[in-house]
């Protein structure tokens, strides 16, 4: 089959979120899907099914992993990982990408590359080669309006950030009275490029945001992310006011295929671990 050139656009689902920076793991913040589709019974489908079940049995154990299931033509090949927050326990990392995994099939039903952020992990599967590389991108940003600019608190939200970007590792954490801070890389990334995209996110989050009371930058492959005092005050008397700019993420090129929502099941596990299973061919369960 050809290959065909995804539309630049993709469909963006999106949801306003509270702050402190460390809601509830799985409140939903972002979700993209590719535009190109494959047809379900394909061999893409089973691969997907298989990727998925890997993912999730994973999070179990592991904060981040990455996968890729070859198949019999190029077409065929899909590459996924999921990325938990570095301060989450492995119970709480396991349910939240298992969480993420379940939301896949409605937001982009038969997708042949999708992605979502929800807060506490990140998931994404594509049959194009990203793992690795390096993705400066902007998918979201959110910054509460500026309600007068305080100098002080301001000084202090430049001085977390600053210390964000100095640090090393892929998860980093800094405050400063009240204020907080937060940054993350995907795990595939070297240390240099890390450093590189968050330096990037943290540019944007200055740029962008101004004197907001708190902010968001979410690029494809790291986030950084700040939050003041004011803006508990602000969330609560101004809910769904909050500014948002969503730039599309799917801008690659496809391998024409196409893939069928995964319909998963859960059985229970000890110790209130859930493992989840992919559905067997022709009997998809809906949940």
């Amino acid at each position: 089959m050809a290959n065909t050139l995804a539309p630049p656009l993709l469909s963006l689902l999106f949801l306003t979120l509270l702050h402190p920076l460390h809601s509830s793991t799985d409140a939903f913040i972002y979700g993209g899907c590719s535009q190109i589709k494959y047809s379900p019974g394909s061999p893409y489908e089973s691969n997907l099914d298989s990727l998925l079940t890997s993912l999730v049995n994973s999070a179990t154990y592991s904060s981040y992993n990455k996968y890729s299931i070859s198949g019999s033509t190029q077409q065929d090949i899909i590459n996924g990982l999921y990325q938990c927050r570095g301060d989450l326990a492995m119970p709480d990392c396991a349910t939240c990408v298992a969480r993420a995994v379940t939301q896949l099939a409605p937001l982009c039903s038969q997708a042949c590359g999708a992605a979502v952020q929800l807060e506490g992990c990140f998931v994404k599967y594509d049959n194009t080669s990203f793992i690795g590389q390096e993705d400066k991108t902007v998918v979201m940003k959110k910054c509460a309006p500026a309600v007068g600019y305080n100098p002080e608190v301001m000084g202090r939200r430049d001085a977390v950030l600053a210390s964000l970007g100095s640090t090393s590792g892929l998860y980093r954490v800094g405050g400063s009275g009240d204020v907080e801070g937060v940054a993350q890389c995907v795990g595939d990334l070297s240390n240099g490029k890390c450093q590189d995209c968050v330096n990037e996110a943290i540019g944007r989050l200055k740029s962008d945001c101004g004197g907001a009371v708190f902010g968001d930058m979410f690029l494809a492959k790291c986030y950084a992310r700040y939050s003041t005092s004011g803006a508990h005050a602000y969330a609560r008397s101004h809910h769904g006011n909050i500014l948002f700019n969503f730039l599309p993420f799917y801008n690659s090129l496809y391998i024409g295929a196409l893939c069928a929502p995964i319909k998963p099941k859960w059985r229970p596990q000890h110790h209130d671990e859930r493992r989840y299973e992919a559905p067997k061919r022709g009997g998809a369960l809906y949940i």
